[in-house]
């Protein structure tokens, strides 16, 4: 792999390349350099395309052909099945498990939660995809480039999803091994499962995510191992998909807004660059707005777009702002604490991307309590999907933002589900439980006073007639 800061710039010729975020830099690199920052200004990294030199749909109706195409590997993958709207790889070296192929449901039981007109709010469930969440869309992409430049070993940090991922497709593939990093007593056993089964390497560090995700890089650059987390450019291009996803769903009309949770940031930067290429493409005329929802125990997002003005502002936006932030949560040793663990991050590696997304997509934030998020998931599992905690964020701060006036009751609204419910099951039962102590254990401390929407279970002596009461009395 190439690593050194000796790389070539890319040349005007080159179709595909990667582009320094720093405008005031703009370095450029070929494809087939593994890097996850700039070399010359350690700024974030861009896949970029010169559209004119590449052939592209004429318009997004086109695409629905290569439904037709299905039993080819590539079309039947919901991400690859978009392969010239990501076309950093060779359509014969892509790698694919089938991943993406998902949901968007109307979900008019939800809808009333929220407090939308019938018929306008949409769940986008990547609860479906083979491990279990979105991050497939973008794992295919990053262990794609990884196997175009000869990985052995991929890494990552971790609070579950990214893990499980990165350590089935290994698992599938045998092309590489998983190396996974993560935080003490930051992981549910749904995730940690799946990368134990798959057999990846687990090293558990003493810290939280932010912790994990620094060692993992300098790891990482230490023993030439390929990095896929999120500040990896190629897995927002796999994450671009979900979009493409979405608006195929809806025959191609533009939604009025998506609601994302934020974690790392990765999701909401994708989907903001998805948005930025299509307008430039001619292939939309307009864009949705967008909304990023914190969770109140891992808010940094919130803070420093609501609270601190901190904005994308042509390109130059002021990141010292959010280096003083942090130097703030180092000096009061405030650590993420949430229960939707995997959104529980204070340092997001893709904040300026996303601050890019926000001013494209004329994005606003938001921030939900964990009785809000658990309420939230308890309507959507209700109403048929379930999904883990974080992804319920999305619901709970679609719910705020109708209760603000900011979203209209006519509006359209999709909101995206993360993960499978199934991710993490404890949060689920905690919450539906009859046992109080396991209530206040799992979710007691994290401020959640009350299950107002618990499906408990009704205890009932082991004698037929006594069972029929039940039945008849609850049903």
């Amino acid at each position: 792999m190439t690593t050194t800061a000796q790389s070539r710039q890319a040349t005007s010729t080159d179709a595909c390349y990667q582009r320094c975020l720093n405008i005031d830099c703009a370095s450029t690199y070929d494809v087939s350099e593994v890097r996850t920052k700039c070399g010359v200004c350690g700024d974030l990294l861009d896949v970029v395309y010169d559209w004119s030199r590449i052939k592209t749909p004429s318009r997004l109706l086109d695409l629905e052909s290569l439904w037709s195409k299905r039993h080819e590997p590539l079309r039947f993958s919901g991400v690859w099945r978009f392969h010239e709207l990501l076309p950093f790889a060779p359509a014969n070296r892509v790698i694919t498990v089938g991943e993406g192929q998902t949901l968007l449901q109307q979900a008019d039981f939800v809808s009333r939660y929220v407090g939308l007109r019938p018929g306008q709010l949409y769940l986008q469930y990547e609860g479906m995809n083979p491990s279990g969440s979105f991050k497939d869309n973008g794992m295919c992409a990053a262990f794609t480039h990884a196997h175009m430049v000869g990985a052995k070993r991929a890494a990552c940090a971790s609070t579950g999803n990214t893990s499980a991922s990165l350590a089935m497709y290994c698992a599938v593939t045998q092309l590489m091994k998983a190396i996974i990093f993560i935080g003490s007593g930051k992981i549910s056993y749904g995730k940690l499962s799946q990368a134990l089964e798959y057999g990846a390497l687990t090293v558990q560090i003493a810290g939280d995510f932010d912790d994990a995700m620094a060692r993992v890089q300098e790891i990482s650059k230490e023993l030439g191992i390929y990095l896929v987390n999120s500040v990896n450019p190629f897995r927002l291009e796999g994450q671009k998909t979900v979009m493409f996803r979405v608006l195929e769903a809806l025959r191609w009309e533009v939604p009025d807004w998506i609601v994302v949770p934020g974690g790392n940031l990765g999701n909401s930067s994708a989907f903001g660059k998805a948005f930025m290429e299509l307008k430039e493409l001619g292939l939309i005329t307009r864009v949705p707005r967008l909304a990023v929802i914190n969770a109140a125990g891992a808010d940094t997002l919130d803070v420093l777009y609501n609270q601190r003005n901190l904005r994308w502002n042509r390109g130059r936006p002021r990141m010292e702002t959010a280096c003083w932030y942090y130097d703030e949560l180092d000096k009061g040793k405030i650590k993420a604490d949430t229960i939707a663990s995997a959104i529980e991050i204070n340092r997001p590696v893709n904040l300026k991307k996303c601050l890019r997304a926000l001013d494209v997509c004329d994005g606003v934030v938001r921030k939900v309590s964990d009785q809000e998020i658990l309420d939230a998931k308890a309507q959507v599992g209700a109403g048929g999907i379930g999904c883990e905690p974080a992804s319920a964020a999305s619901v709970a701060g679609a719910k705020l933002l109708r209760q603000q006036g900011v979203i209209g009751y006519e509006d359209r609204v999709v909101c995206i589900l993360t993960g499978h419910q199934l991710k993490d099951p404890t949060a689920t039962v905690a919450y539906h439980t009859t046992d109080q102590d396991t209530f206040e254990e799992v979710l007691g401390s994290r401020g959640v006073t009350r299950a107002s929407y618990a499906n408990r279970a009704i205890a009932v002596p082991n004698k037929v007639e006594d069972i029929i009461k039940a039945i008849q009395l609850y049903s």
